[in-house]
């Protein structure tokens, strides 16, 4: 592996391609930095290595985009652009402008790179710290056996952009002029930017539309942005081995522009001129995730009690991270409000803030020419860390089709009823839950993992019900009705599952077993009261399918209740 690159070498990321497309008829491709702008109405999305790659190299996209046009500045600004077009000629200007700061290979100033890394030994480390489908020491979970001894100039400066965003937490290698370095070595200081995050950006229906959805203006409320400081990493001088100037740290990120191409890493790639055969990676500039929520737009946030107790602060937020258990749709609370019914009025600080993204959207259908029925997926991404946040344990790839007119003050009752819709799966899912247990105990099983089963198996059969419903609500809809439809559908498909779930059941449980209650009381189970419970608590979770005068429980029904 060689110490030193051929001088003659580049890779001009401006003309040469390196982004992976998807295109509207479903082909994939690569294109450059000035065609991907240049067909951006005949793309329908970034594609990426691995989910969390769409993520970081979207937001690349965007300090660019944001950078050329100096903007928007104002809403005003983002409708001109909205209406006409991406203005290319702009873009492609621009990339040329600044077309050595993009150059891969270049010799003193390699895109987001530092040249002059290097250890006390002189040492090159594997691709394998790079790309993140190489778990370190798992080499049997992962498609790449061998470990990843050559990249060529395109994944190499797609996983590039990824470590800046993405790369996990841990030793790492301690490289001269680094003041932090201790015995050779580098000490943990947090997973990159990104990967603190839960993120979240608005899809349109080609990368024009995600591009320009996601161009938030530098006037929104709650959003720092310092424009005459904002600059994307090839707009500041290169990076030098260890952290920025801390004084100069403490006053960003200015604005969007230097947050999405933030230098959370310092990174020298190394090559033979015809493939990328070794990297050094260690710590660059830290960025703390707390109270960063007027900078950062493209994640909800969550208060933090026990960091406002440890920091003495009044307020913590820290960036709301996903559930990987949970699909999207699960957690539209914090995407469509995002804050607790009445914190405002009892002057409370507000318990989770939605995506600023989302309201910046919202905006757009109120002061803009958004229509109110126009349809944006709200697409998340996150990775999941373990063992002391060094390696990738899973990757959140999921979105949800949000009707705009969800997501803004004026259709509050719309909003609401998507809210509620959602406390209805989740109370009919716990139904059918508990009928498992009770069928479980009346045979003589164990009880938790049918329940866990049965809940799983009913929010699978919600998923796409609750997401067509979900993105066929309009302006004009009556919010009770449509959550009453909603109701109306989750009461029939859990309680066709539950039908399910009684046939399944064996002879034994049909015949029954006594069982003892939590009040202690003893009570024969079987899978005929099991059912009467079911039917019970789903005409309670589901209150809109409840006939007027519903018949009496029988008593035995009733006693039951004190078994789950």
């Amino acid at each position: 592996m060689p110490s030193e690159e051929p001088t003659a070498a580049s890779f001009d990321l401006t003309r040469q391609p390196w982004l992976p497309v998807q295109r509207r008829d479903g082909s994939e491709d690569e294109l450059s930095l000035r065609e991907v702008f240049a067909q951006a109405d005949n793309v329908r999305r970034l594609v990426g290595d691995v989910p969390t790659q769409e993520f970081a190299l979207l937001r690349l996209l965007l300090a660019i985009l944001h950078d050329a046009v100096d903007g928007p500045a104002e809403l005003a600004d983002w409708q001109e652009l909205w209406d006409d077009g991406l203005p290319i000629e702009r873009i492609t200007n621009y990339l040329d402008e600044h077309r050595d700061r993009f150059d891969l290979l270049h010799p003193s100033q390699p895109f987001y790179q530092t040249p002059e890394l290097r250890t006390a030994k002189g040492e090159v480390n594997a691709l394998d710290r790079i790309v993140a489908d190489v778990p370190n020491g798992l080499p049997f979970f992962t498609m790449r056996g061998r470990g990843a001894n050559r990249l060529t100039f395109p994944e190499a400066a797609r996983w590039l952009v990824h470590a800046h965003a993405f790369d996990t937490s841990g030793i790492k290698t301690g490289v001269l002029d680094d003041p932090r370095v201790k015995g050779g070595r580098a000490y943990p200081q947090g997973v990159a930017w990104a990967g603190n995050l839960g993120g979240v950006f608005a899809e349109g229906e080609t990368l024009r539309q995600t591009l320009l959805l996601n161009l938030i203006a530098f006037d929104t409320d709650n959003l720092r942005t310092k424009p005459d400081q904002d600059r994307p990493a090839w707009r500041r001088p290169p990076d030098k081995p260890g952290e920025t100037n801390v004084l100069e740290l403490s006053r960003r990120p200015a604005g969007v522009r230097d947050l999405y191409t933030w230098q959370s890493r310092r990174v020298r790639l190394f090559h033979d001129g015809q493939a990328v055969t070794g990297v050094i990676l260690t710590y660059g500039d830290p960025l703390t995730p707390g109270n960063k929520h007027q900078h950062e737009p493209m994640t909800a946030w969550r208060r933090s009690p026990v960091q406002e107790k440890k920091l003495g602060l009044a307020q913590v937020y820290l960036p709301r991270e996903h559930d990987v258990s949970r699909s999207a749709w699960r957690g539209l609370g914090a995407l469509v409000a995002g804050r607790v019914a009445g914190a405002e009025q009892r002057a409370e600080a507000a318990r989770i803030v939605r995506p600023r993204i989302l309201d910046w959207v919202a905006r757009l259908t109120v002061e803009g020419d958004l229509p109110t029925g126009y349809l944006i997926r709200a697409h998340l991404i996150g990775a999941r860390y373990g063992t002391q946040q060094s390696v990738i344990d899973e990757i959140v790839d999921d979105s949800v089709a949000i009707p705009v007119v969800l997501l803004h003050g004026r259709d509050q009752p719309l909003g609401m009823a998507a809210i509620d819709a959602v406390s209805d799966a989740e109370s009919a899912v716990t139904t059918l839950g508990d009928l498992a247990a009770d069928l479980a105990r009346a045979g003589g099983d164990e009880a938790e993992s049918r329940k866990e089963m049965a809940r799983h198996r009913g929010f699978a059969m919600l998923d796409g019900a609750f997401r067509t419903w979900l993105a066929a609500i309009r302006p004009e809809d009556d919010a009770k009705e449509r959550r009453a439809a909603w109701q109306r559908e989750a009461h029939e498909i859990i309680s066709r599952l539950g039908n399910e779930l009684l046939r399944e059941a064996g002879d034994a449980a049909w015949e029954g077993r006594v069982i003892e209650t939590r009040k202690g009381q003893s009570l024969w189970l079987t899978a005929s009261h099991a059912d009467l419970l079911f039917r019970a608590r789903l005409r309670s979770a589901l209150p809109t399918v409840v006939p007027k005068e519903p018949e009496p429980l029988p008593a035995s029904t009733e006693a039951m209740e004190a078994t789950s």
